[in-house]
């Protein structure tokens, strides 16, 4: 009984280190491990725009709107502790608005440089599957070679693709309605139980 209980465990511990090694091994994780490093540079990249370009502007704009001089002057004290007569920043409770602006910038350039990045690429897949989807394959051409085609023109290309599309959508459609048709007939053949009771009442009623 025990030494089917290491088997088992044994077992599940090794099933688990496979699964794992596949998925270390699969091109998407490499993918995204690559993804992680180069956002943590461009992370780091704006982080260090925001702190040393953004937030110095965003707090000269906040001191000439409410006339201050110093940067301490932009904070909201809610406990305010001085020593010497200075303010103790690392003992003082405040809110600063300067930080909290440019963590808003740092927030929005990320999300936008994502968003075009995303968008680009998705636009390549795009025109990459689309551009699978039109290109000829080999029988594709012999077809047309046997049509008496020489020379495949981009036109000539055009129209048999679209045939193509309109004869694979014809036979789907066949395909469907056969489906369909079969469907009903077998349901006509083997009614359910509802639908005998139900035929059972109907007579009844007009008895």
């Amino acid at each position: 009984m025990k030494k089917a209980r290491r088997e088992k465990r044994k077992k599940k511990v090794t099933g688990f280190f496979e699964e794992f090694k596949k998925f270390i091994t699969r091109g998407n994780v490499l993918d995204m491990a690559v993804g992680v490093v180069v956002g943590g540079a461009f992370t780091a990249i704006v982080t260090a725009i925001t702190t040393h370009v953004v937030r110095p502007l965003t707090d000269w704009v906040l001191a000439c709107i409410f006339n201050k001089d110093s940067q301490s002057d932009l904070y909201s004290f809610l406990k305010r502790i001085e020593v010497d007569g200075k303010i103790d920043l690392g003992q003082s409770i405040y809110i600063d608005w300067g930080a909290c602006v440019s963590a808003i910038f740092n927030f929005f350039i990320i999300a936008f440089v994502l968003f075009c990045l995303i968008k680009t690429i998705n636009n390549v897949r795009e025109n990459a599957a689309e551009a699978r989807t039109k290109k000829l394959s080999r029988e594709d051409r012999q077809v047309l070679r046997e049509r008496g085609v020489k020379v495949i023109t981009r036109k000539v290309k055009k129209a048999y693709l679209e045939e193509k599309k309109a004869e694979a959508e014809r036979i789907a459609k066949e395909k469907a309605e056969a489906e369909a048709l079969a469907a009903a007939q077998y349901r006509a053949e083997h009614p359910t139980a509802e639908e005998l009771l139900a035929e059972i009442r109907d007579l009844l009623k007009k008895g």
